[in-house]
This record gives structure tokens, C-alpha cells and sequence, in this order.
């Protein structure tokens, strides 16, 4: 399975969120998963490609050539590839994963999530969407989807569309226990404790 990992790219972040990074990047490795993801060096990025690295695995990076500058990204990915848009990027990276996982991260990580989540949600994709939540990191988020929900922006079914986790080995145990199959596209149950 080759499952994508959205996240931050600061390398501001607390040492909290890098160690979780860091075990989900061992823990995909460990499962035979290939990592998918920004090619970034630095934040959530760089500490699952660390993980990954640590345990042996194997990873994909995919980015811009306009990042391609000292210092930001990972070329001892074991597969690298430039595109010439972050739209491009984005698409190469949906159209290779079987999966897809967002860990803490900002603006950039929101979009990549809420794109797969729309495409969910139109019957486009079936492929399974987690949230790895380190440190209630993603309990806003969630409260404003609640809040659409309550306001009859969106449909409660949204969050039979991904899976919310607290820790990195429960989203890998999911991931290698889900169907990926056109009948669950709709079929997640949401993991978040409101």
C-alpha cells in the first residue's frame, strides 16, 4: 500500500508532534507501506520520512521544482519527482496513494485534506482518509465541522467519510485492516470523541 501523509512543514513545531511523526514513519515502514508525501525536510515532513528512513522503508517525494532550494527539501527519498504547480503536485500525489493521512500541519494541509474529503464526498474517490489528532491538535477543526452540521451546512454523513485517531499505531493498524473497495466510500465509521 503506498499511503500519502499530508502535514507541516515549520520546523517550529513542538518536539511532540515530530516524535508522533517520527513513530508513524516507523510504523508505515514496518507495516510495508510506502510513504507518499511533499518531499519536504523539515516539520511533520521530515520526521516521518526520518521514521521511515529509520525502519528501512520506502518513500516517494513529490514537489514543485520551485522549492528545490538549500535546506527545504529530502532527496534521499527513494523515489523523488518535480512537477511544475503545487495543483500538479497534489494530483500526482492523489492519483498514487491508496490512502490518505493528515497529521498537524497549516494551510497547505487543510486544502490537501478537505480536497480528498470533498472528493469523498462526490462519490470520486472510495480510498480511506484518516486525521492522526496529536495532542488534540485537530479538535477546532473538528468542532467546526460540528458546528456546519448543526448550522444544516453539511450532512452528518461527512464523518462516515474518515477516521480520527490519537496515535500513529492506531491509524496504521486501521489502514492495514480497512477493505479498499468502492463500497467503502462511504462506510467509515468517525473515531473522534466529541
Amino acid at each position: 500500500m503506498k499511503v500519502c501523509v499530508y502535514g507541516a512543514s515549520s520546523d517550529k513545531i513542538a518536539p511532540v508532534y515530530k516524535e508522533a511523526g517520527r513513530e508513524l514513519g516507523i510504523r508505515l515502514a514496518d507495516a510495508d507501506m510506502t510513504l507518499i508525501f511533499g518531499g519536504g525536510m523539515t516539520g511533520m515532513m521530515g520526521a516521518v520520512l526520518a521514521g521511515v528512513q529509520e525502519a528501512g522503508g520506502q518513500s516517494i517525494g513529490i514537489s514543485p521544482r520551485y522549492f528545490d532550494v538549500p535546506g527545504v527539501l529530502a532527496k534521499s527519498c527513494t523515489e523523488f519527482y518535480f512537477t511544475d504547480t503545487m495543483r500538479q503536485r497534489k494530483q500526482m500525489m492523489e492519483e498514487m496513494a491508496d490512502a490518505f493521512i493528515m497529521t498537524p500541519g497549516s494551510i497547505g494541509t487543510f486544502e490537501e485534506f478537505f480536497e480528498i474529503l470533498t472528493l469523498k464526498q462526490v462519490n470520486q474517490t472510495a480510498k480511506p482518509l484518516t486525521v492522526l489528532d496529536t495532542n488534540g491538535y485537530f479538535e477546532p477543526m473538528m468542532a467546526m465541522l460540528e458546528n456546519a452540521v448543526e448550522q444544516k451546512f453539511i450532512d452528518s454523513y461527512v464523518f462516515d467519510l474518515f477516521r480520527v485517531f490519537v496515535t500513529p499505531a492506531e491509524v496504521v493498524d486501521w489502514l492495514e485492516h480497512c477493505e479498499l473497495t468502492e463500497e467503502t466510500a462511504g462506510g467509515f465509521l468517525h473515531g473522534h470523541e466529541s
